[in-house]
């Protein structure tokens, strides 16, 4: 890191003095149809630095007209507040076009902090893509 003596991993980032240096962390987004659903799946970490990707891509779904959308965090590694509060306003939209929202977690360590933040008691939260295309 030519010359640095403390480097601190945030997010995915790696910090350096003034600069930031890009670890190549990035968020996938791929879309498919399930039983008249539409999935979003979402790969890699969920930051401040891709959160506005992720919360792009939710609005054109819900703008376009879709019925319903899952987003499938399946292939998330990490999520922090930033992840979290995206769901929350793509939740919000969605009660407010009539569209169907839901998200499908099935990680332990993702779960953890829906929990922690009493989000599970707010966003329709399913274990597979299966349970949330049914409902």
């Amino acid at each position: 890191m030519h010359g640095c003596r403390l480097v601190l991993r945030l997010a995915g980032r790696a910090m350096c003095g003034h600069s930031r240096y890009d670890v190549g962390v990035e968020l996938s987004l791929a879309t498919r149809v399930v039983s008249a659903h539409t999935v979003l799946e979402v790969g890699g970490e969920v930051d401040v630095y891709t959160a506005p990707k992720l919360r792009e891509r939710i609005a054109e779904l819900l703008e376009g007209g879709v019925g319903a959308v899952v987003v499938d965090l399946g292939r998330v590694d990490f999520m922090d507040s930033t992840g979290l509060g995206v769901l929350v306003g793509a939740w919000r939209k969605s009660r407010a076009s009539g569209t169907s929202f839901g998200v499908v977690c099935g990680k332990e360590s993702l779960l953890k902090i829906f929990r922690i933040t009493a989000l599970d008691q707010v966003l329709p939260l399913y274990p597979s893509i299966d349970a949330a295309t049914a409902a």
